[in-house]
């Protein structure tokens, strides 16, 4: 699907299938960061130049999270962004300007809003107020610092359903027998993702080599009839480049050679026009379904 075979034979670390450990029936076990923990040198930079600020307690962010979901997250949800009733409380700019003091929160905790529908809670101690104000500051550093985002289970979808829209939509280049054997044991769910959805590898020169079955490929026909062919390199709404067989570079300015025609192969043409196609669904059950070609 895929731009995936050049990686396989020595598939960069970060691409090393991670086979999570069995879980509970069929669905595989969450995917998680976890393995890749960010050196704490690293961390405390990333913090420093986000500003987010010092962490919160562990445990007092632990003990905030219980007060919290029994006494707030039957408006607020349990997670602090919004329920049925109350709004989300990572994008507020109270909880924003408490920075885990306790110092904002607490009237608004113990008196409540009552012309917003929101109830006092006057017998929760100070302590807990302090405890819930340390599980918000960890809510919105959270947030804040996609570097440390934890990816969830990702593979949710009907196996049954993506077989088939594979063999409707892909299976004419693709096939599970051939080019994509065994491709779940050799890429974690969420590379094998990405991989099927944005094939075309290393845009901005980083990363390995993108696999040169996925490389667009022009032919540049001059007004004479002469004929230049090789991998497109550059195209804009002025000039075009490519590189032929023999590595040599060669450009072309429109207006200096008027009459010039630009014809562009893209093998992954395919896979832009279904991406504007996927549904949510057809993502996750293609997903499900190259899971099981272990």
């Amino acid at each position: 699907m895929f731009g995936l075979e050049a990686q396989q034979q020595n598939p960069p670390a970060a691409d090393q299938a991670t086979k999570p450990p069995a879980s509970h029936g069929d669905q595989p076990a969450a995917q998680t960061n976890q393995g890749n923990a960010i050196p704490e040198p690293v961390r405390e930079m990333i913090r420093t130049f986000m500003a987010i600020g010092e962490p919160p307690n562990p445990e007092a962010a632990a003990r905030g999270q219980k007060a919290f979901v029994a006494s707030c997250g039957f408006c607020h949800g349990t997670n602090a962004t919004g329920g049925a009733q109350g709004p989300n409380l990572v994008r507020s700019t109270m909880v924003l300007h408490d920075q885990g003091t306790a110092k904002e929160i607490a009237a608004v905790v113990h008196d409540g809003r009552p012309a917003k529908g929101m109830p006092a809670f006057p017998n929760l101690a100070q302590d807990q107020v302090h405890d819930i104000a340390q599980f918000l500051l960890g809510r919105t550093q959270a947030a804040a610092n996609r570097m440390e985002y934890t990816i969830q289970n990702i593979v949710t979808g009907d196996a049954h359903a993506g077989e088939a829209y594979f063999q409707a939509h892909c299976a004419t280049c693709h096939s599970a027998a051939g080019d994509l054997a065994h491709i779940a044991g050799k890429f974690d769910p969420v590379s094998l993702e990405g991989r099927f959805l944005y094939p075309a590898n290393n845009p901005y020169g980083m990363g390995p080599l993108p696999d040169p079955r996925t490389l667009k490929h022009v032919t540049v026909t001059l007004v004479s009839g002469e004929t230049h062919s090789g991998v497109l390199e550059h195209l804009d709404d002025f000039s075009v480049a490519l590189r032929d067989e023999a590595g040599a570079y060669r450009s072309w300015v429109y207006d200096d050679v008027p009459g010039i025609r630009v014809e562009v192969h893209d093998p992954l043409e395919q896979h832009v026009m279904l991406l504007r196609q996927y549904t949510d669904a057809d993502m996750h059950n293609i997903l499900a379904y190259l899971e099981t070609l272990k």
